[in-house]
C-alpha cells in the first residue's frame, strides 16, 4: 500500500491549464506532483508556482496524442523510483477542425482515449497497491443527458477503436464541429475505466465528469471557438445547464479526493460534485467495455 503523504507522488497529464492546473496545485497539498505536458516553458512555470507553495513538481514532457511520446514520458516516470499514489488522465482537446497524431490517428481521440489508455498500461504494473487511476470523462458521451439532447449533441458515435482512429464516427452525429471525435473518446474513456476496475482490481480505477466548467480551454491553441463561447460561459449560467456547472477549483477539490482516497472503492463514475451517476446505457454494457478494452490493445499493438 502507498505510504504516508510525504511519501507520495501523483502524475497528472495535462496540468497547464483550466482543470488540470488547478488539480496540480491542490495535488501538491498530497504529496509530488509528476507534471506531463508538451510545453517545457508552461510546465516550468506550474513547477515553479507549486515550489513557491513549499511543496514539490517534476516535469515530464510528452505529446499525449503521440504513443511514442507516451511510453517514452511512462518509462521517464517509472525511472523516478517514486511511490506513485495517483495517476490522472487529465489532458483533453476539443478542436473544431480535425487533425492528424503523430500516428495519423484523430488527434482528439489519441488525445483524450488513446494516450490515456496507453500511459496507464505502462504504469499500470509500477503502481503500488490500492494506488488511484482516474480518467477526466464527459457526460456528452450520453445522449440521453439532458443538456446534451438540448444543444443537439447525439452521444457518442462509436463504430470501432479502429474507425474512431481514423477518424470515422457513426452518421446522424451532432451538426457542430468536433463533438463526435469528442463525445466518442470520452465514451471510450468511460467503457475502458470500468473494465479495467474490473479486470485489475489491485488498483482503483475511476472516471469523473467535471460538469460544465468555465475556465478550462481543452486544447489551448486548438480550442473550437464555438465550444467555448457556449461551454465557457453560457451553459454554466443559464438553466437547466446552471446545475451542472463547475469552476477549475471547485473540480480540482472533487478530482483531488477522488484521487487521494483509501476507502478502497473501484470502478465508480462521479459527477461534479463527486456523487456516483451513470453513463450511457452504452457505456454500462459490460461487453461493450470489455470489446473498447480488447480492440484499443489490438490497435496499439499496430504501432
Amino acid at each position: 500500500m502507498v505510504g504516508s503523504n510525504k511519501d507520495k507522488a501523483y502524475v497528472i497529464t495535462g496540468p497547464t491549464s483550466g482543470i488540470g492546473y488547478a488539480t496540480a496545485l491542490e495535488l501538491s497539498k498530497h504529496g509530488i506532483v509528476i507534471l506531463v505536458g508538451r510545453n517545457a516553458e508552461k510546465l516550468n512555470k506550474v513547477k515553479k508556482v507549486i515550489e513557491d507553495m513549499g511543496k514539490n513538481a517534476i516535469p515530464v514532457i510528452c505529446d499525449v496524442s503521440d504513443m511514442n511520446s507516451v511510453k517514452k514520458a511512462g518509462q521517464q516516470i517509472i525511472a523516478l523510483r517514486l511511490p506513485i499514489a495517483g495517476l490522472l488522465n487529465n489532458a483533453g482537446i476539443m478542436p473544431a477542425k480535425a487533425t492528424k497524431s503523430a500516428q495519423g490517428w484523430d488527434k482528439t481521440f489519441a488525445t483524450n482515449y488513446l494516450g490515456a489508455f496507453t500511459l496507464t498500461e505502462v504504469l499500470a504494473p509500477h503502481l503500488p497497491d490500492g494506488a488511484n487511476v482516474v480518467f477526466i470523462a464527459s457526460a456528452i458521451e450520453d445522449p440521453e443527458r439532458k443538456p446534451a439532447k438540448i444543444m443537439g449533441m447525439k452521444g457518442g458515435r462509436y463504430l470501432s477503436v479502429a474507425a474512431s482512429a481514423d477518424g470515422n464516427w457513426k452518421p446522424g452525429g451532432a451538426k457542430m464541429p468536433g463533438i463526435d471525435a469528442y463525445a466518442t473518446s470520452k465514451l471510450c474513456v468511460l467503457a475502458a475505466a470500468m473494465a479495467l476496475a474490473r479486470e485489475n482490481p489491485r488498483l482503483h480505477y475511476h472516471a469523473v465528469e467535471p460538469g460544465i466548467t468555465r475556465g478550462t480551454k481543452l486544447g489551448g491553441e486548438e480550442l473550437n471557438p464555438i465550444v467555448h463561447k457556449v461551454f465557457g460561459y453560457l451553459m454554466s449560467v443559464i438553466p437547466p445547464f446552471s446545475r451542472y456547472s463547475s469552476t477549475p477549483e471547485k473540480s480540482a477539490k472533487t478530482i483531488t479526493k477522488i484521487l487521494t482516497e483509501t476507502s478502497g472503492k473501484t470502478g465508480v463514475y462521479f459527477d461534479e460534485k463527486g456523487t456516483p451517476m451513470l453513463g450511457s446505457v452504452l457505456s454500462q454494457d459490460v461487453n461493450f467495455q470489455d470489446s473498447v478494452v480488447a480492440e484499443t490493445r489490438a490497435l496499439l499493438k499496430t504501432i
